[in-house]
């Protein structure tokens, strides 16, 4: 039932956004001339990469080595802060849904840099299908603005990754088709209003990776 509601949902919606994603796409290129998609290595179902695709919102000379993006980005172009804080950039992932590398509901895909950071249980959420949106999604709709300090990739990873994988986790453990709808809506909802995640440890607080790895 899922599959099919995926399926159905985002051939729907695809056609109903096709000339919203025509003006996205000419915002693009217009912004900065080049490809109007982004197209990033994730882990989908069962750890395996795909494609995942987003209205380019980044200038085409990217950092080499950085994973993530922080408040204030200078990589990002004017009409790709707009994409960004409005969430259009994610857009095209409606067809990594109808592809079938991806859910309307699901936990974060992330970058295969982070799997070593997973422990035993937190790879978990790969056993399921990512998704366009979900409890950690929601939650850390605004996550640039999370990533502080002299080395955000490492605060990425310490900090605000588990707690993700935690919300994630919880998904795949109750996960239900009443789920997905109250998660679609509350999605809805943090467009327009700031939906605060909980609190999360600070970076002074001890190394989960460490403590969990005993490293």
């Amino acid at each position: 039932m899922k599959r099919l509601f995926d399926t159905v949902v985002s051939a729907v919606a695809l056609i109903v956004l096709s000339p919203i994603f025509l003006l996205l796409a000419l915002g693009v290129w217009l912004s900065d001339p080049g490809p109007v998609l982004f197209r990033g290595q994730r882990m989908g179902l069962g750890a395996r990469p795909f494609a995942i695709l987003k209205f380019r919102s980044m200038r085409r000379s990217p950092v080499a080595g950085r994973q993530i993006t922080v408040k204030g980005d200078p990589r990002i172009t004017p009409f790709g802060r707009v994409l960004r804080k409005t969430k259009l950039d994610e857009l095209p992932q409606l067809i990594n849904v109808l592809r079938g590398d991806m859910s309307l509901v699901g936990p974060r895909p992330e970058s295969p840099a982070y799997a070593p950071f997973y422990t035993p249980q937190e790879w978990a959420v790969l056993s399921v299908r990512p998704g366009l949106t979900g409890m950690a999604q929601i939650y850390f709709r605004n996550e640039e603005g999370l990533l502080r300090g002299s080395d955000p990739e490492r605060y990425y990873r310490e900090v605000i990754l588990p707690t993700k994988l935690a919300f994630d986790l919880e998904y795949v453990h109750n996960q239900s088709f009443w789920l997905d709808l109250k998660l679609l809506v509350l999605t809805a909802v943090a467009l327009v209003w700031t939906v605060a995640p909980p609190p999360v440890r600070q970076p002074t607080e001890p190394n989960p990776i460490a403590a969990r790895t005993g490293t």
